[in-house]
């Protein structure tokens, strides 16, 4: 992982505080006020579906924009993300905090699953700063949390396309002391199905354990309320 059990607390608590902000910053913040980028913060809770995360009113759909997995081969999440359930996250391996902490997160939860609940879920990182992260570079950031993991680039219009059909907004930050950047972008954890809607989202506070629940959950009953209406539908 790349970071220590007591850092990655650390930075934990001071995501909680963040999290309470509703502009994006840098990647310092989970998400942003609705805007014609989408967002989160409005999304309202149900509290009686049992899921930690949070399941959406309306269901986001996947775009079919084209990008490319760090092996140069053509994929569309609408089209090549097959699993009953894929997970998609974007952010750039220059985060210096929420990026690492959500990514280390998603890393412990699947742990937490059987073997044949892993084998059911897909992971795909889609970088919000192309620029930068080259595929190699993208390769060995994904490496450091789970092989299998997916990552993927593309021109920058088109990941800023994707992101905002999955209600990511995705932004050119401030310029840092360094020289650097910082990539401004929503920080939730996506839930896709393969016939292409997005339904369920969880935040940066989402813990490892309530995410490996609600993934077991999913896949062993559904989405709550929203498979419950299709499947009393004659």
């Amino acid at each position: 992982m790349p970071e220590s059990a007591p850092s990655l607390v650390a930075l934990r608590a001071g995501v909680a505080l963040g999290s309470c902000l509703v502009l994006l910053s840098g990647c310092a913040v989970g998400y942003a006020e609705t805007d014609q980028a989408g967002s989160v913060a409005q999304v309202q809770m149900v509290d009686d579906d049992g899921l930690n995360g949070v399941v959406l009113p309306e269901p986001y759909s996947t775009p079919g924009t084209l990008l490319e997995t760090t092996d140069g081969a053509a994929y569309s999440l609408a089209r090549d993300a097959r699993d009953p359930l894929t997970l998609v996250f974007f952010g750039y391996t220059h985060c210096p905090d929420i990026c690492q902490l959500v990514m280390a997160d998603i890393a412990s939860a699947l742990t937490r699953l059987s073997p044949e609940e892993r084998s059911q879920v897909g992971m795909d990182f889609v970088t919000t700063d192309p620029a930068r992260d080259d595929a190699g570079t993208l390769r060995d950031y994904l490496g450091r949390f789970d092989p299998a993991f997916t990552g993927l680039r593309g021109p920058l219009p088109q990941i800023v396309a994707a992101g905002t059909a999955l209600g990511v907004p995705v932004a050119r930050g401030k310029k840092l002391p360094s020289g650097g950047y910082e990539v401004d972008h929503g920080t939730q954890v996506i839930g896709l199905r393969p016939d292409g809607t997005a339904p369920v989202i969880w935040t940066q506070t989402t813990s490892p354990s309530q995410m490996a629940e609600d993934i077991s959950l999913i896949l062993a009953d559904g989405v709550p309320h929203l498979d419950e209406s299709a499947q009393a539908t004659p």
